[in-house]
């Protein structure tokens, strides 16, 4: 929850603080893009978090490494909190918002893998659940990065929020960090690395899973991959796309809050059905639902209507986007080797996050480019995912047996 707090917390104020901030000369649509371009930096960068931690969390184990993500984010996020905005320092301002954005993925691309198999290798049973509630961090952070945004834009007003007020949410990154690492530190490393065998001759875990896996990293990109487009557009895209609409800011980041409380429930509970009927049963059929979704989704924002508003963020984050999400945390520590796990899980899942980074930028380019009409194009591009990930999850194999020691 705190790594993504400080994650996500970027992604809302891409879409509603960081055009007016970091890019004021720029006309608001093209601004929107060239903020949404940093924002999908952070996304470029963490496949090589996850490469770079990963290699480290299979040599040196899991619980070390995860206390230098945490420190990595946290650092970096309390630095965007204390950057000089374009009309300060001009150029520069942007600049160095793209260097502490790529601190962030690197960050985040080598927590996800850590931090989950903390749960899939202790858990004894139920490791669907279990590692959900690893997922479900990622909704929380994403409700306690909006409220807090959402919270000081009412306390303080339009003028003085996009003046200072926004760095605040930013600077309490400082205080999780510390609350993190307490709890870091209290954690045991898991009893599957703990026997693996490192007496042998030192490994390159990326090499090991690109000779040994490469099948089953390509198809766990497919499967996941829909899954952050449709994580990307709920929770970036249509926030800037409701506030161009004529919503309220303030009115849509009520109903994000709202909707990522929600998702936390339906993450949960998603994950642990994929203990019951399996993890290809619920991810596929949610590929199905989400296709469909993606034409629902913009008549109900465009509505005009705040209830048809919530309604949507609502379903989409709350039943259909967890139905991909949910198992794909079990899904992901199940498919790879023990010996190369860490690596493996996180390339694969950092890869299909791509789509999350890349998406709100696509589409708001559609949008400039189309003057606002290109939604159907962006549905469609939703819809194909997601049959990519219906492909994938057949060509896999069910994974929900035990999870194979060394």
């Amino acid at each position: 929850m705190i790594e993504y707090y400080d994650f996500l917390l970027y992604a809302t104020a891409s879409a509603v603080v960081f055009n007016k901030v970091f890019f004021p000369a720029l006309d608001p649509l093209v601004g929107t893009v060239a903020s949404l371009g940093t924002f999908a930096t952070g996304y470029l960068a963490r496949p090589l978090g996850g490469v770079l931690f990963g290699h480290f969390g299979d040599l040196l184990g899991r619980k070390r490494v995860l206390v230098a993500t945490m420190t990595l984010m946290g650092v970096s996020s309390a630095l965007i909190g204390l950057l000089p905005t374009y009309r300060q320092v001009g150029a520069l301002a942007p600049i160095g918002l793209v260097l502490l954005r790529l601190l962030q993925g690197v960050a985040v691309g080598g927590e996800w893998g850590g931090a989950v198999l903390m749960s899939t290798e202790h858990a004894t049973g139920r490791r669907g659940l279990w590692a959900g509630f690893t997922n479900a961090g990622a909704p929380c952070g994403l409700l306690l990065s909006t409220a807090a945004l959402a919270g000081t834009g009412a306390l303080l007003g339009e003028r003085a929020f996009l003046d200072w007020g926004w760095r605040l949410p930013f600077l309490v990154s400082v205080v999780l960090l510390g609350v993190g690492l307490f709890v870091r530190h209290r954690v045991e490393e898991t009893p599957v690395f703990r026997a693996l065998d490192r007496t042998g001759p030192r490994r390159l875990p990326v090499r090991d899973v690109l000779r040994h896996q490469p099948r089953v990293l390509a198809l766990g990109v497919g499967v996941g991959l829909s899954s952050f487009v449709v994580q990307s557009t709920l929770t970036t895209f249509v926030v800037a796309h409701g506030v161009q609409v004529g919503h309220a800011r303030q009115t849509v980041l009520n109903a994000l809050t709202l909707s990522s409380a929600c998702a936390v429930v339906g993450i949960l509970g998603w994950a642990a059905a994929s203990d019951r009927f399996g993890r290809r049963p619920v991810v596929l059929a949610g590929a199905v639902v989400a296709g469909a979704y993606g034409f629902v989704l913009f008549p109900l924002v465009d509505s005009g209507s705040t209830a048809l508003l919530v309604v949507a963020l609502v379903l989409g984050q709350g039943v259909v986007h967890p139905m991909l999400y949910g198992p794909l945390a079990a899904l992901y520590s199940e498919l790879f080797r023990a010996e190369h796990r860490y690596t493996g899980a996180s390339l694969g899942y950092q890869l299909a996050g791509l789509g999350a980074g890349f998406a709100p930028l696509l589409f708001a380019e559609v949008q400039r480019a189309t003057g606002g009409r290109g939604l159907t194009l962006v549905s469609l591009v939703i819809a194909g995912t997601c049959l990519l990930t219906a492909l994938c999850v057949l060509a896999l194999r069910e994974t929900r047996d035990p999870l194979p020691l060394p």
